[in-house]
């Protein structure tokens, strides 16, 4: 049996589910959050160390300005609202990506969110925000180069947005879309992708064990011949 120490999941899908529900994209965005918090209480309760969530990407910027404030809103009054329940918790918060383009408010909170829950160790909840794979490799390309590092693969990954955290064993995407979307390329390349036609707002428990009893019975070789 497979262990399971990492998800990483896109939360495809919030916006159409809200388009057909109420003809509002932004209705969408805010019932994804309530499956947000189901998945990661129930990740707690399998034991998963580490999940990583996909939740504004460095291409989302071409979206109106409308929905993007309305994303960073959503995020700022559920930090305000609810770190110190996750922090009770004992979830540990972890932001990846860059933060260039983000405004002080954002900054701010995200930066006393991780300094508040950088003791828990219930799991590590690591929100993809801003974030960009190629971006994310080119950034460590820089710093290896700019700190007169050689060029191997220890290196790289250690300057990653994802340094100490192990690679996905499962990605999951919801919304019936079958691409990465420039999510994690360099740490999923032995992960186990699921592709899932709900979209986000509707993705459940059921969904989710689902998916983890599958992986259980993958046979992972990593390359490698398994002998009988």
């Amino acid at each position: 049996m497979n262990p399971l120490n990492h998800v990483a999941i896109i939360m495809d899908g919030n916006g159409r589910w809200g388009l057909k529900k109420r003809n509002n994209r932004n209705y969408g965005h805010t019932q994804g959050l309530k499956t947000l918090e189901k998945i990661v209480n129930h990740s707690i309760e399998k034991k998963i160390q580490y999940l990583t969530l996909f939740a504004f990407s460095t291409e989302n910027w071409k979206r109106p300005n409308s929905e993007i404030n309305f994303l960073f809103s959503l995020l700022n009054k559920f930090l305000k609202k609810k770190i110190k329940y996750l922090h009770n918790k004992h979830i540990k918060l972890k932001f990846i990506g860059s933060r260039k383009k983000l405004n002080s408010s954002i900054i701010s909170n995200i930066s006393n969110a991780e300094k508040l829950t950088k003791k828990n160790n219930q799991i590590q909840v690591n929100i993809a925000l801003n974030y960009g794979s190629r971006d994310e490799i080119l950034e460590s390309f820089k710093k290896i180069k700019k700190n007169g590092l050689n060029l191997t693969k220890s290196n790289l990954e250690n300057n990653l947005y994802t340094k100490k955290i192990p690679d996905p064993d499962i990605l999951i995407r919801t919304g019936n879309t079958h691409r990465l979307s420039n999510f994690m390329l360099w740490q999923i390349a032995y992960t186990e992708i699921f592709f899932v036609e709900k979209l986000w707002p509707d993705f459940n428990i059921r969904d989710f064990d689902k998916i983890i009893n599958n992986f259980k019975k993958i046979n992972r070789r990593f390359g490698a011949i398994n002998e009988e």
